[in-house]
Parts: structure tokens; sequence; C-alpha cells
């Protein structure tokens, strides 16, 4: 008997449908009317960076600012749930369905987490909850949007000293509920030596070699996916004397903004 609820490939988007949701979005941002005086500046091109707004920790209000300074964000969909049934109960699903019992019956619930970056040193998480799957996809996807933040690469271990960012400059530390994370650097070609949901938010930072450890019940992928961002936090509040910038080869938002300085 063929097993249900299998795991279907999500299709390839054509170069058609690129242009049309580009165009879509393009439609989108001509319509737009900014509410906060950020939006305004946005609109009016007064500012054309995120990074300078993410230093000055100015709040993101409205999605349409990340849709216009980053036009080739990426989104993902995290393995945060698991598909009932007889046959398919125990495989990995983005979306976790919890339900409520009622009179008039049960009434379900879908609640997702999304993961939105550049791979090139940006990074947002959004976690939505709605009654069906699509509003409850939209909604996280717009919360990770609000979001995003940057980090802080480099090249902090002693066995590679490569002088490229393509790992963290130092240890890092994150806690959610009992989910202990620690990222450690890590010599070129290692890899993401890190939980398959983690290699996820980290490929989307731009992180490509990282050793970690973790402690604490990790079934639960939320608190676990939340403590790696607390940890990738870290990188950027954490303080840093100013001759270990070269050292450590220390790249913080984007590297294009670096080689065009």
């Amino acid at each position: 008997m063929k097993q249900r609820n299998q795991r279907r490939e999500r299709p390839k988007e054509t170069k058609e449908q690129g242009e049309a949701r580009a165009a879509e979005r393009t439609i989108a941002e001509i319509a737009w009317v900014p509410k906060t005086e950020i939006g305004k500046k946005v609109k009016t091109k007064e500012i054309t960076e995120i990074e300078d707004m993410l230093s000055t920790g100015s709040p993101l209000l409205e999605q349409e600012i990340v849709d216009i300074l980053m036009p080739g964000l990426e989104n993902d969909l995290l393995m945060i749930g698991q598909s009932k049934g007889k046959f398919g109960g125990g495989q990995g699903r983005v979306f976790r369905q919890t339900q409520k019992k009622t009179k008039e019956g049960n009434k379900p619930n879908f609640a997702t987490l999304c993961v939105v970056g550049n791979k090139d040193g940006i990074i947002g998480l959004g976690y939505g909850k709605a009654k069906e799957t699509v509003p409850a996809r939209e909604k996280a996807i717009r919360k990770a949007k609000l979001n995003v933040f940057k980090i802080k690469r480099g090249c902090g271990s002693w066995q590679c000293g490569c002088g490229t960012a393509h790992s963290i400059p130092f240890k890092v530390y994150g806690k959610c509920g009992s989910c202990q994370v620690t990222l450690f650097p890590a010599p070129k070609g290692t890899g993401l030596v890190v939980d398959r949901e983690i290699a996820k938010v980290l490929t989307m930072a731009g992180i490509k070699d990282v050793w970690s450890k973790t402690l604490g019940q990790q079934k639960s992928k939320i608190n676990l996916i939340k403590a790696t961002e607390e940890a990738l936090k870290a990188l950027t509040t954490t303080k840093i004397m100013d001759h270990h910038n070269a050292k450590l080869s220390i790249v913080d938002g984007r590297k294009q903004k670096k080689t065009e300085a």
C-alpha cells in the first residue's frame, strides 16, 4: 500500500514567472502609500541602503521598505511540525497544526516559521499563525521581513586564517527555553556542522563554515531556531576592539558595501 501524505517537491520557478513576479512587485511599489517617516524617505529615495537604517536601530513597520531596499531577498519555510496519519505520522512538515475542540467541532490552527535573507550578511525570522495555511505563510514572511537584522562574519578559526568572511569571528551563545546553542568558528571547507534547520538559517545569513554545540530539548524546533537567532544577534551586540577587525577579517553586513567603499 502506498504511503499517504508524501512530501512533494516544490516546482522550480521559470524565468517568465520570475519576471511576472518582479513586475507585480514594481506595480505594488508604485501603488504603495507610506505611513511612517522612514517609509516616506525610502519612497523619495532619501534612504537607499538598508544597512544605514539597521545601524540606527530604527524599527521597520512597513514590509514595502524591505521589498524596495532589498529586491533579491529569498525566503524559506522551516520544518517545525510533523504530518498526521497512519502512514505519514512523524514526517517533517513546515506547518505546525493544532486544533481546539468545541461543540461545533474541531477548529484547526496552523503555524509556520519563515526565514528570509540575502545570503550576504542580512537575515530575518518570522512566526505566523492563522486558521489556514496560506495566511499563516504570508504572515510569517511579512514578520520575517520586518525583523531583519545584519550580522558580522569573519575568519575566527585559529586553524584557518585565510582572511575571508566565510565563518563567524568568535564564539557566540544563544538560549531559548531549555535549548542552548553555541556556534564556533570553523576553518574553510568544514561546512555547516549543525542541525538541518539551523543550517537553513545560517545559509540565508551567508555563513558557510561553522561548528555547533546544542543542549536541552532539541525536539522543540521553534526554541532551537530562536536560540540560534539569539546567537546570531550576539555577533553584532558584542563589542570588538578596532585592531581585531582586520585580524579576524570582520565584515559587518554585506560584502559589496565594504568592497565599494
